[in-house]
């Protein structure tokens, strides 16, 4: 049983559902600002895995399956909806869609540091003029790729995923064993002290917002728990494979640039680029040619991927306008079932946070730091409402049904939850901290962007639902139509996939019609 009460198939194995979300576990973009925690990454990895990670998946896992809760589409909007109201509900998946206008500046900051390199342009990379233009060209031109619909979405994601993450990171970890191997130079020194960060000095302890932001996502390839066969042990086990398997991965990956790269030299933005500098010149002086092709392979696989997450974190906002909480404008489709006016839209919020961080960062890693951190934040209140919905869930709505429940009780279940709300809090304080790795004449500038561009984004969906009784359209509400596994592609990360179909409005007109019994046709 599905929950809505529906008899569903579970024809989902372990590895099925392992694949949906497997995509998490290679960050190649983030190994630079992971390298910059130097050994003190270990102890963020495992703390942002066990105490944030594993309390999202399990709370998200029991609120998909609660019945009748997923009568709108599930999700967090659904998940918040039913347990804190519908203004809570709508700013939970406004959030988790408003944070990837801020996260796609970073993707592309990565883009012009790998391409700065590949062209020998630092320009590109650290001229504010120049970036805003290079980061306004990518966008747009990707964003206008996918006007012809998503017909080869999941070839281009695919494709993207392996030349920009999968095969650099493969070759990666090959070199790096080498480089260690022939007794390369590092740059880190050990000892069991340098394993634990000072929390008597918060500055460096910023840097744990990116290994949130590793995590994040995960609570969209919850809802599939409903066709996973065996879910009380399947489930659990997948995640705790994949946090392990994410430890492993990101470790090795940060370490690596952290051990070739001096500390004072890192880009965030070119940060991988710079380690293949490194380990190749070191096997051979000559192979500059190569650590130029590798760059452009990630430029190019980044760009693929991009392109392939244009539409995707938009789903949740056509959901919410399909429920009238937006203008129904916002429904409206291409005749490829592009919805034109939300990408648009998109776009436009892009090229204003391009704007905003770029010249308000000023250097290349501030802006970076500063996307990157309000990235976190804006999700994070998203996963706030989330588990303050789970809290109200299981002391106020207790006798509610649902399939699966994290073990323990009602004491277990506060427990997990708790853990999570508490690290959400901690990463969400942590943000507004200049990070060490800054110089402090940027202090001011990192924390201006942050604030100012926070509380914007803050209010903004609590300013759209006030108004959402004009719209005109309460009437015409549908129930967005929830993507199902097959549905999904597993090389696009569940943080920017999506989690409903987009339903042009004569289909979905048609389907309303035919649902009405005959004498209200």
């Amino acid at each position: 049983m599905d929950s809505n009460g529906k008899q569903v198939a579970r024809n989902l194995t372990l590895f099925g559902f392992f694949s949906l979300t497997a995509s998490m576990v290679l960050t190649v973009y983030e190994y630079p600002t992971f390298a910059t925690a130097k050994l003190h990454l270990v102890f963020f990895l495992v703390l942002g895995g066990i105490f944030w990670f594993l309390p999202v998946a399990l709370c998200a896992a029991e609120m998909a399956t609660v019945n009748g809760w997923n009568q709108n589409g599930g999700g967090i909007f659904s998940w918040v909806k039913h347990t804190l109201g519908e203004r809570w509900g709508f700013a939970a998946i406004f959030f988790q869609w408003f944070q990837i206008t801020v996260g796609f500046i970073t993707m592309i900051y990565f883009i012009l540091g790998a391409l700065s390199f590949v062209f020998n342009w630092p320009a590109l990379n650290q001229v504010p003029v120049i970036k805003f233009f290079g980061v306004l060209i990518i966008f747009w031109l990707l964003t206008f790729s996918q006007f012809a619909g998503t017909k080869y979405t999941a070839r281009i994601a695919k494709w993207g995923f392996s030349l920009g993450i999968l095969i650099p990171s493969v070759i990666l970890f090959v070199l790096a064993i080498w480089y260690i191997i022939k007794g390369g130079p590092l740059q880190l020194s050990f000892s069991a002290r340098a394993f634990v960060p000072d929390f008597a000095h918060l500055n460096t302890l910023v840097v744990f917002v990116s290994f949130v932001l590793a995590y994040m996502g995960v609570e969209a390839s919850a809802s599939h728990i409903n066709e996973l066969k065996r879910p009380k042990r399947n489930y659990p086990l997948a995640m705790f494979i994949l946090v392990i398997l994410a430890i492993c991965l990101d470790t090795f990956g940060g370490f690596t640039v952290a051990a070739v790269v001096p500390a004072k030299e890192i880009s965030l933005s070119a940060g991988v680029v710079q380690a293949f500098n490194y380990l190749l010149l070191y096997i051979n002086p000559q192979l500059g040619w190569l650590v130029k092709l590798i760059a452009l392979m990630i430029a190019a696989g980044v760009m693929a991927e991009i392109s392939s997450w244009v539409i995707g974190p938009s789903r949740g906002m056509f959901a919410t306008a399909q429920q009238g909480i937006l203008p129904r404008w916002f429904r409206k489709t291409n005749k490829s079932g592009v919805p034109i006016p939300l990408i648009v839209v998109q776009g436009i919020i892009v090229s204003i946070w391009d704007a905003v961080l770029t010249f308000g960062g000023g250097s290349d890693n501030v802006s970076f730091f500063a996307a990157m951190s309000l990235t976190v934040v804006i999700y994070l209140v998203g996963y706030l409402l989330f588990f303050i919905g789970y809290l109200v869930l299981i002391f106020k709505k207790k006798q509610l049904k649902r399939t699966y429940e994290i073990p323990g009780g009602t004491f277990g279940k506060a427990v997990v939850s708790i853990c999570g709300l508490l690290v959400s809090l901690f990463a969400f304080g942590i943000s507004f901290v200049p990070p060490s790795t800054l110089p402090r004449s940027s202090d001011s500038a990192y924390l201006g962007v942050l604030i100012i561009s926070f509380i914007i984004a803050l209010i903004l969906p609590f300013i759209i639902y006030a108004f959402h009784h004009k719209w005109g359209h309460h009437h015409h509400n549908d129930n967005p139509q929830h993507l199902s596994a097959q549905d999904v592609i597993p090389a696009v990360p569940p943080i920017t996939r999506g989690e409903h179909h987009i339903v042009p409005e004569a289909v979905s007109d048609e389907n309303e019609t035919a649902s009405k019994p005959a004498h209200q046709n």
